[in-house]
């Protein structure tokens, strides 16, 4: 195993930092109530606020000297790129998310009611421990409805007694909990307001490694904040907690405490992501960032809005990479597929008659290319759906049906 240890932050704390430090060896994966920050070179700008709907950005290339007969006169300037109106349509709709909880001090005195034990400290009993304390944290979130519902980070809002949202033109309001999802780190708010500003959800399977992205959020609590940066990869696990759904975007835009459940945009002014993590030594950032892809937060959100939950769909298999070491051995050329390790007893891949050993190359006629992909597709299929399995078994392919039955949370930590 790398020496990497992983943290859960939650709620960045009001006037002081919760972020654990560690030796600079040692990498940190902190799972951000505000995701994390960046090196000096990010580039960083404050939004303003309850700026107009204005139209796609214009990108100015060949700007050149208009006056009459200087040395530069007629020589094209360097390209100039203002992110300016991408950033006056989607500013008003990224919020600040206030939240207060309660924090339990420990029991330091288990045998408190044990007579024997109340003798020995006599009739006032031992020491008491001392009062809870409110704790107050803050991140970010995004309205992506005009009458108020607002998406997160779960872990945002996590444990909280009383949540708070701060609109960009100041106005704050009660939040309710409309529905939460651990697996996924998403939540839904409700707020009690309309006419809002609100971002569109971007199709986020069209994004391409190399486009460019803004991210916006609550950094450190100083404000409102811009920061740009590119894709860097997609389909990132990080596995920072057991039996997520992961199917990150990587993107070096600068993200800091704060930031967790704030909106990373593209240059449609359209949400691709969700800031939710980040990769760093000590809890800093390093340019390497985690956003919930904008299509898992739509199936999501949907479920949340209709139910207050998600349903995934399960077939009941754990399946590995299969490489060209696992072909060889099933006597196998090509290394398209997983392959399955272990079937539960009893799980609809069971029933249908699936086997260890088994290739699965296709789901519904989508090619399957990594265990998290197929994961991702089986938990996006809604439980009692009849799936078809495209498998290559001792050197025959075949068809196998499988009706799907439901994912449990508890069901896979006990695995």
């Amino acid at each position: 195993m790398s020496a990497r240890r992983f943290v859960r932050v939650g709620a960045r704390p009001a006037g002081r930092s919760r972020v654990a430090s560690a030796p600079v060896a040692l990498l940190a994966l902190a799972l951000l109530l505000g995701a994390c920050g960046r090196t000096e070179s990010s580039r960083e700008s404050s939004a303003s606020g309850g700026a107009s709907a204005t139209p796609l950005p214009v990108i100015h290339t060949s700007l050149t000297d208009g006056g009459g007969g200087g040395a530069g006169a007629g020589v094209a300037a360097a390209p100039a790129v203002s992110y300016a109106d991408v950033v006056s349509r989607v500013a008003p709709a990224v919020v600040t998310i206030y939240v207060q909880s309660r924090a339990h001090a420990p029991q330091q005195y288990p045998f408190a009611d044990d007579p024997s034990f109340r003798d020995f400290f006599g009739e006032q009993g031992p020491p008491r421990p001392p009062a809870e304390r409110r704790e107050r944290g803050l991140g970010s979130g995004v309205i992506v409805s005009n009458d108020g519902f607002i998406l997160t980070n779960h872990h945002v809002i996590d444990g909280a007694e009383q949540i708070r949202v701060a609109l960009n033109d100041n106005r704050l309001f009660d939040a309710r909990v409309v529905g939460s999802d651990p697996p996924s780190d998403l939540a839904l708010l409700k707020i009690d307001a309309g006419n809002l500003p609100l971002l569109t959800l971007g199709d986020s399977d069209g994004v391409r490694v190399g486009d460019v992205v803004l991210a916006v959020g609550n950094p450190l609590g100083i404000g409102q904040t811009v920061t740009e940066g590119i894709i860097s990869a997609k389909g990132r696990q990080t596995g920072l907690s057991n039996g997520s759904f992961e199917d990150f975007l990587q993107t070096d835009a600068s993200i800091n405490q704060g930031n967790s459940g704030g909106a990373l945009v593209n240059m449609r002014a359209e949400l691709v992501g969700i800031n939710s993590q980040i990769l760093s030594p000590s809890g800093g950032s390093i340019g390497i960032g985690f956003a919930i892809p904008s299509n898992m937060a739509r199936s999501v959100m949907e479920d949340l809005k209709r139910t207050g939950k998600v349903r995934r769909g399960q077939l009941g298999v754990v399946v590995q990479e299969l490489n060209s070491e696992t072909a060889a051995s099933l006597g196998i050329r090509e290394t398209k597929g997983v392959v399955v390790s272990q079937v539960q007893p009893g799980s609809a891949a069971d029933r249908a008659g699936i086997r260890k050993g088994d290739v699965i190359t296709a789901l519904n006629g989508v090619e399957v290319g990594d265990p998290n992909t197929f994961r991702n597709q089986v938990a996006g299929t809604p439980p009692g759906t009849e799936v078809t399995l495209t498998i290559r078994r001792e050197g025959r392919e075949q068809q196998v049906r499988a009706t799907l039955g439901e994912f449990s949370p508890q069901a896979e930590q006990r695995r």
